[in-house]
């Protein structure tokens, strides 16, 4: 699904401001909108490069270099996909809100904004780092009108910094909800498929067993995910659609799996064999501590671009998804009952991720 994007000389009909660039929902978003014939300034920190995008070099904690930053940008839209970690959920209110709020502070002179997208995604529903999966949880599928956990979470404190902007500039507003992404990012602190390629790549290297590093609610469960490139589409969607203005929603490929089954998929791309489940947890973390010499000595005998694991493999991360002790399944009836009806199939997302790595020399 796409939107047309008409241009008279330099004058854009939409101009959209993406604050988080360098990560693997920006670089998509960017990447989709700028071929979809929008004017799109990518912001980062350190911005990548992207064709069509212009960068933008700021930090969202930095108010007066960013409203600097911003000076000569009038963004018609602005989408919200960057998060820093901090050691605790109070550390990640704190700052995590602030970005936000900073960033429309930052925007409001120009009067030019119309919509904010703001990226946060099932830890809505299941919790924080810190109570992560644990306590009362609502039933699956979660659904967008279930009601906030009582518990702190930056994501809540993230959207009402949304609802605050809106409510003084009159723009209209959309929470997208994905469950773990499969998309390309060097760099990233939540990279799930690139971990696991990472993973998988040692594991065919050294002929260490291929084993699932999670618990048997996640091998035996049925669970969901979502491509970077039909979030991208669901952003632009809501983002330009009257329907769709000032609501929450969740964003899924639409199809659901056991790791049970795609541990297989994944271990058959690589020509690797997997190893079932045995009922003992191995933790990435454990398994890849000391890989980082073993990467770069892969990486110099393939010629890959980037001999440091750490900027591609979060092992912590995809622990955490594949450690939940419940089954994590995500309604999208909302988006589809309001024209959205985009569909990927989770392991064909997986499968074009590791192509792409490939084709950049980031696997061999």
């Amino acid at each position: 699904m796409t939107t047309s994007t008409e241009t008279t000389g330099d004058s854009y009909l939409n101009k959209a401001l993406i604050a988080g660039a360098s990560g693997i929902v920006g670089t998509a978003t960017a990447e989709l909108l700028s071929g979809n014939g929008w004017q799109v300034f990518g912001l980062a920190r350190r911005p990548p490069h992207i064709a069509g995008v212009q960068p933008v070099a700021a930090d969202l904690m930095d108010p007066a270099a960013l409203a600097s930053a911003l000076k000569a940008v009038d963004p018609t839209h602005i989408v919200i996909s960057s998060w820093l970690r901090q050691p605790t959920e109070a550390e990640n209110i704190r700052v995590n809100s602030a970005m936000v709020r900073h960033l429309l502070d930052a925007a409001r002179p120009s009067g030019s904004v119309r919509h904010v997208a703001l990226v946060t995604g099932l830890k809505h529903y299941l919790g924080p780092f810190e109570a992560y999966g644990k306590g009362s949880l609502p039933q699956t599928p979660f659904r967008e009108e279930q009601e906030r956990l009582d518990i702190d979470n930056f994501y809540y404190a993230q959207e009402d910094e949304v609802f605050a902007a809106a409510a003084k500039d009159g723009f209209t507003w959309s929470i997208h909800r994905p469950h773990t992404i499969v998309g390309k990012a060097v760099g990233n602190a939540m990279n799930m498929g690139t971990t696991l390629a990472a993973y998988a790549t040692i594991c065919k290297d050294t002929g260490r067993p291929f084993r699932f590093p999670g618990v048997a609610a996640q091998w035996e469960s049925l669970t969901d995910m979502t491509d970077a490139r039909l979030l991208a589409r669901h952003i632009e969607w809501a983002s330009t659609t009257p329907a769709a203005a000032c609501q929450a929603f969740n964003v899924v490929n639409g199809d659901v799996f056991r790791w049970s089954w795609m541990w297989g998929r994944i271990a058959d791309w690589f020509g690797i064999e997997p190893v079932a489940f045995d009922g003992v947890v191995r933790p990435l973390e454990r398994q890849m501590a000391d890989d980082a010499s073993l990467w770069r000595d892969i990486a110099g005998r393939h010629g890959l671009v980037e001999p440091d694991i750490h900027r591609l493999a979060s092992p912590w991360h995809t622990d955490a998804d594949l450690g939940r002790p419940i089954e994590v399944v995500t309604d999208m009836s909302k988006s589809r009952q309001l024209g959205f009806l985009d569909y990927q199939s989770t392991a064909d997302a997986f499968f074009a991720l590791f192509e792409q790595l490939r084709a950049d020399r980031l696997i061999p």
